[in-house]
């Protein structure tokens, strides 16, 4: 097994910088990562454009299902011209159909608006019901790589699915474990999974101290905060392994 690449997911200015410092080796750029990853604003983006690691926007214009409107999918081409306007390298996206199944239509469309940029199909794929399905649209499609948790809530819970999942794939497409990965539990999975990226958040969660804040609605009782310490030691462990 080569070296193993490792994205890290980051919400703001701090989490970028202390992702970057950690040696992180791409980064996903996200607004509101408590509810999976929204769209990040321009700013951030052309603020992250500067890193000296590529850098991947999410584009999902809300929170909830994956089942898009024509407005929203119009909305989602708007904001991957504004990733690319700001220098992304790629961007992150997926949608589903009401049946659960990859909208090939959708992604398609979206597919085309972001030509030159790289892409990533997202944990939209781990609600499918039929994984091996997804993954043959996702090579059609041309995705460089399908990020998933094996269906499961973490990586570690969907190992099996996701040996299964990169035999599938064959090396056409990559496939990049995610969810719940930390440096404590990766030496559990590269044993099992000849992989060439993997992605987490590295993060911690810390607590609001300001009642009025969390009382106006302007924050939640707690944030998660990515750990330059955390992206390190993981980055080391995932050196030490391979």
């Amino acid at each position: 097994m080569s070296g193993i690449l490792l994205e890290v997911c980051v919400e703001d200015a701090e989490g970028l910088a202390a992702a970057v410092a950690g040696g992180a080796d791409r980064i996903e750029l996200c607004s509101a990562l408590c509810l999976g990853g929204l769209t990040p604003s321009t700013g951030l983006m052309s603020l992250a454009a500067a890193a000296p690691v590529p850098v991947y926007a999410m584009i999902r214009p809300r929170a909830g299902d994956f089942v898009y409107s024509d407005t929203e999918l119009d909305v989602m081409a708007h904001d991957i011209e504004s990733a690319r306007r700001s220098g992304m390298a790629g961007i992150v996206l997926g949608a589903a159909r009401k049946d659960g199944r990859l909208d090939e239509k959708a992604l398609s469309r979206l597919k085309d608006v972001s030509t030159g940029l790289g892409t990533t199909l997202h944990r939209v794929f781990d609600l499918v019901p039929e994984q091996a399905e997804a993954i043959e649209m996702a090579v059609k499609l041309g995705f460089e790589r399908i990020l998933t948790s094996g269906g499961a809530r973490n990586a570690i819970d969907g190992i099996d699915a996701l040996e299964e999942a990169v035999a599938k794939a064959a090396g056409r497409i990559s496939i990049m474990p995610g969810g719940g990965i930390s440096y404590r539990m990766v030496a559990a999975l590269l044993p099992r999974l000849p992989v060439r990226e993997i992605h987490a958040s590295c993060s911690v969660a810390e607590p609001i101290s300001d009642e009025t804040l969390i009382s106006f609605g302007f924050s939640p009782p707690q944030q998660r905060r990515t750990s330059e310490e955390l992206v390190r030691r993981l980055k080391e462990r995932i050196s030490f392994l391979v």
